[in-house]
């Protein structure tokens, strides 16, 4: 049988190569089976003469030559429609723009990166859940999701981002962001429970690191709580402040009450520099997306030369 007039010893490589189904590479080059280099499929002289290596129901066809760069399939296909495309008259076919196929969420032309000041009892998800009070209340921005988390019974400063690498530098520990907190506390702790918060607590299952911990007075841009917290009369509060650079579930909690001092109210006010400034609660505001590590020294560097 002879070869179809599209499939010509002289553009068997670009012909094979834009075929809907190409050729079946083999384990080694040989007289009569095409093979795969770096640029895509090469055919040999006997396989340009004779295209029964290929099956009849593979053969270059210009139909379907012409559907691989329309319509950009994907896989060795889509390598077939870069080929076509680039001699688009070895097989007949008519030059057309090829569309690139949608794999998943497409990537946003520019990151965005919010801070919202969440509110007591909203649950730090955008899915419903019942009938609770979630991120999807308050923010309608498409595409962002939380960067860590706060307890649904925790209040304060959350980061959001559309960049899932920004959004893993921010949560994870081990880029040393820290996260500022504001707890409110039952009793007034001593020097040695203040010492035992700064050196780390021992919880069971994990052991803190250090961090800070002070008492500070109650803040004056502080918003009242819906609900209040629950009071007794005969037990004093105050404020403790708690910088960390970690975030397990319940952390703060767990510690003060390890120390004596259960939390009644717990505020985060700071994630690295940036504060709960002019957000009341429910608010959010766009921040500008700081450099990646790697990158910033790299500028620096380029700048010392």
């Amino acid at each position: 049988m002879s070869a179809p007039s599209s499939c010509a010893p002289a553009s068997c490589t670009a012909c094979c190569s834009a075929s809907r189904t190409p050729c079946r590479p083999s384990n080694r080059p040989s007289a009569t089976r095409p093979w795969r280099t770096a640029t895509g499929w090469r055919c040999s002289s006997a396989c340009a003469a004779s295209w029964r290596h290929c099956g009849p129901a593979r053969r270059c066809r210009r139909t379907s030559c012409w559907r691989s760069f329309a319509t950009g399939w994907s896989g060795p296909r889509r390598a077939a429609s870069r080929s076509c495309r680039s001699s688009p008259t070895a097989c007949g076919a008519t030059r057309r723009e090829r569309v690139p196929p949608v794999r998943g969420r497409p990537r946003p032309d520019v990151t965005r990166l919010l801070l919202f000041n969440k509110p007591y009892d909203v649950l730090c998800q955008f899915s419903p859940e019942g009938e609770r009070i979630t991120l999807k209340h308050f923010i309608e921005v498409p595409g962002v999701y939380p960067a860590g988390r706060l307890d649904a019974d925790s209040e304060g400063l959350l980061a959001l981002t559309d960049d899932g690498a920004l959004q893993h530098r921010i949560a994870d520990p081990r880029h040393k962001a820290p996260k500022t907190y504001l707890a409110q506390v039952e009793g007034i702790p001593d020097a040695a429970a203040l010492a035992a918060l700064c050196a780390g607590v021992d919880l069971g299952d994990f052991r803190t690191a250090p961090a800070q911990a002070r008492v500070v007075p109650e803040p004056a841009w502080l918003w009242p709580r819906t609900p209040p917290i629950r009071e007794r009369k005969a037990i004093p509060t105050c404020w403790i402040e708690l910088v960390l650079r970690e975030g397990k579930n319940r952390q703060v909690r767990r510690m003060t009450a390890r120390v004596g001092h259960p939390t009644l109210r717990l505020i985060r006010t700071a994630i690295g520099a940036w504060t709960l400034d002019g957000l009341a609660p429910g608010q959010w505001r766009d921040v500008a997306v700081p450099p990646a590590r790697g990158a910033a020294s790299r500028s620096s560097a380029r700048g010392r030369r």
